[in-house]
């Protein structure tokens, strides 16, 4: 026995569909969590703690919570600052800092790559190199102030030295690791294809490296930084470490902080001069920036 099946008829549900749809609203899509973080500048975002930290920094000052022979408040180390501009002292100190970190950092870069260049790209280099670098590195370089001077005198050499001892190993460390932790399979492709020996390195071992070096640069930079304040601060006759140190004598907070803040600005300043080299250099990686 044969039971027919009639389709059902959705002629009616096709119409009131379609009527439903076309008196519905509009319908806006919701903003995500992100996207109404986003909708702060990011700029502001990043600038509300330090404004904040100002802020009770001052209100601790007007209140006598923090006296001035502690800390001098914000509005008196702006005029301070504004002071030492004016009379030219702090542009002189800070061409003679950055003639000795850069001076420096020429030295120890040159260095500290070459260094591992010989190292990473050599099997022999290494064996020859790279335990001395240890062990030199083991040694605080900050403890070496009284052999430079005896060595090399009280003048630039010794700060120079210093400095190139501090960018030095940071690179060495940084570089020697990129270069050795390139992907072997890439070698072998590029062996594959017909490279020689110096367009392997040229083609796939320092690209491979760069983002290693970069990182050790910033490094460097750091430890430049931190070098430089301990070699203005032993027989210094100019720079910013000349001025902490006469304003240690007379209890001058706020002409420390003053040279703290130009540590830190110039520091800073470094910083994203790498990070505009890494955003050129390493267009070819795309990276996790946050979200």
């Amino acid at each position: 026995m044969t039971v027919d099946h009639a389709p059902p008829d959705i002629s009616g549900i096709s119409q009131q569909t379609l009527s439903v749809s076309a008196d519905a609203p509009d319908l806006e899509p919701i903003a995500s969590a992100a996207t109404r973080r986003r909708s702060l500048p990011r700029g502001l975002r990043r600038a509300t703690g330090p404004v904040l930290l100002l802020a009770l920094w001052q209100l601790f000052s007007s209140t006598g919570l923090l006296p001035s022979n502690i800390l001098a408040a914000p509005s008196a180390i702006a005029r301070t600052a504004s002071g030492l501009i004016a009379d030219g002292t702090l542009p002189s100190a800070m061409a003679v800092s950055l003639q000795r970190v850069t001076i420096g950092l020429a030295f120890g870069a040159v260095a500290g790559i070459g260094l591992a260049l010989l190292s990473g790209l050599s099997r022999l280099g290494e064996d020859l190199i790279d335990t001395t670098v240890h062990m030199l590195r083991a040694v605080p370089f900050i403890g070496m102030i009284p052999l430079f001077i005896i060595w090399l005198g009280i003048g630039e050499t010794p700060k120079i030295t210093l400095i190139a001892l501090g960018v030095a190993f940071p690179l060495y460390l940084n570089v020697h690791a990129g270069i050795r932790s390139v992907d072997d399979q890439l070698i072998e492709a590029g062996a594959s294809l017909g490279l020689t020996r110096w367009g392997l390195i040229r083609h796939v071992i320092l690209p491979g490296a760069l983002p290693g070096a970069m990182t050790g640069l910033r490094f460097s930079l750091a430890s430049a930084w931190l070098a430089l304040v301990f070699g203005e601060t032993v027989n210094a006759d100019d720079g910013i470490g000349f001025l902490m140190n006469q304003a240690r004598e007379f209890f001058r907070t706020d002409i420390i902080v003053v040279c703290l803040l130009i540590y830190s600005f110039l520091g800073i300043a470094a910083d994203l001069v790498v990070r505009a080299l890494e955003r050129l250099l390493l267009q070819w990686r795309p990276t996790f920036t946050g979200r």
